[in-house]
């Protein structure tokens, strides 16, 4: 079987998803909640700054705040379609050939994330398994395999991003003994930290 090719840094952008509505928290935004004084979507961007070429944030709030964090935003191109739409504006922003996609509520994302996923990926990327399951939103896209998928499921009205890579030549990649986590509830961000709920 053939080894997948490897993937230079300069290749490969990161992109946060930053577009929920953080319903259960009350509206808050998640990209901004403390903890251990570093903004949520501050730590993620320093945490993959070495191993990407640069950051794109998904998000439809708050665009100033991001540019003076020195963070480019974009903005969903449709409405009502979820994560999609916050894939489908990375997409059609992203530069590089690769997009690695993170929710901004990750909690952990372990030390070897990005490199399993490249060590791991198919022709059209891959998509991680921690210890909880399947987590579609933690993958690393080829940008142009992306970009058609996304159209395709966008003008269908199909929002699911795992039925959306089970349409794509993606690897499943494990990455045993972590758990990702997420910040949905009072409960989450307690857990990891957060105050001020």
């Amino acid at each position: 079987m053939d080894r997948p090719a490897a993937i230079a840094r300069s290749a490969i952008t990161l992109g946060i998803l930053a577009g929920g509505g953080a319903v259960r928290l009350g509206g808050r935004d998640k990209a901004w909640l403390i903890r251990n004084g570093v903004p949520q979507v501050l730590r993620i961007a320093a945490r993959f700054a070495d191993e990407t070429a640069g950051v794109l944030v998904s998000a439809n709030a708050q665009s100033e705040r991001y540019g003076e964090a020195g963070l480019a935003v974009v903005r969903d191109r449709s409405t009502g379609a979820g994560p999609m739409s916050g894939l489908d504006a990375l997409g059609a922003a992203c530069r590089t050939p690769w997009l690695l996609t993170l929710p901004v509520d990750i909690v952990d994302y372990g030390d070897d994330l990005l490199r399993s996923l490249v060590a791991g990926h198919k022709a059209d990327g891959a998509r991680a398994r921690d210890e909880d399951g399947p987590q579609p939103l933690v993958g690393l896209w080829r940008v142009a395999a992306l970009r058609e998928a996304t159209s395709a499921a966008l003008a269908a009205g199909e929002f699911a991003v795992h039925a959306l890579q089970a349409r794509l030549d993606m690897a499943e990649v494990h990455l045993d003994g972590v758990r990702f986590g997420n910040l949905n509830t009072p409960a989450d961000l307690r857990a990891a930290g957060i105050a001020g709920l």
